[in-house]
């Protein structure tokens, strides 16, 4: 009698040791993150491609009656300088083309004689109305007439017309004296990118990167200078 009490109290004791090993172990265990989701993961809980490696955006094209575009939150947007010159902020301004533009139909679209850039360009009451917003975004205090709504990728490169990522208020050149009007080294740019892409010498897709790249460097970097 005595060996079997003996063996059912250790037996007991066992149990009760062996519960209370499992109910601390789950009690001491560390809670996952809501969601399962570790700190700091994107929604999708991957990382977003770099600026570098994302693809440029692509717009709604030519209209036939164009509308005032949303601006981005005035204050939201800062101009930056590179070599002197002013750059727009990509995250508000990270251009977009134009889906009527490709590689294949540059004869009749930008590269045909006359017509193309006028016949898809917004009127000056949508533009002139979205470089006020666009101000406000930039926080730009300036002469709005020596500012220019520049489109990031021009018109003559494939850019969207009314995209509001393709539109930035750009200041003047430094240097540029007040009540001159609009004078910057951008334009310059875009047209010799626009002679090279209709000669064949860079392809569309290569100028368009190198502009929303960087405008100062985008000869230089395509071998253009």
């Amino acid at each position: 009698m005595r060996s079997t009490r003996r063996a059912a109290s250790t037996v007991a004791l066992a149990c009760l040791l062996l519960a209370s090993c499992r109910s601390g172990s789950l009690g001491t265990s560390p809670s996952a993150s809501p969601g399962g989701r570790s700190p700091g993961a994107g929604a999708s809980g991957t990382a977003a491609p770099s600026g570098s490696g994302r693809a440029i955006a692509v717009g709604a094209g030519p209209q036939k009656h164009y509308t005032v575009q949303q601006q981005p939150a005035a204050g939201s947007c800062h101009v930056r300088y590179e070599h002197g010159e002013p750059l727009e902020d990509p995250q508000c301004t990270p251009g977009a083309i134009s889906p009527a533009v490709t590689q294949a139909n540059l004869k009749s679209t930008i590269c045909r004689k006359g017509g193309y850039t006028s016949g898809v360009r917004p009127s000056a009451y949508v533009t002139g109305k979205e470089k006020k917003l666009n101000a406000a975004s930039y926080g730009f205090t300036g002469r709005m007439s020596d500012a220019e709504y520049d489109h990031l990728i021009s018109l003559q490169l494939g850019g969207d017309p009314n995209d509001y990522r393709n539109l930035w208020v750009e200041p003047a050149d430094p240097g540029h004296r007040k009540g001159a009007g609009v004078n910057n080294k951008k334009d310059p740019v875009e047209t010799k990118l626009h002679t090279a892409v209709c000669a064949g010498k860079v392809s569309l897709a290569a100028a368009q990167r190198a502009i929303v790249t960087d405008w100062t460097t985008a000869l230089s970097s395509l071998g253009l200078t």
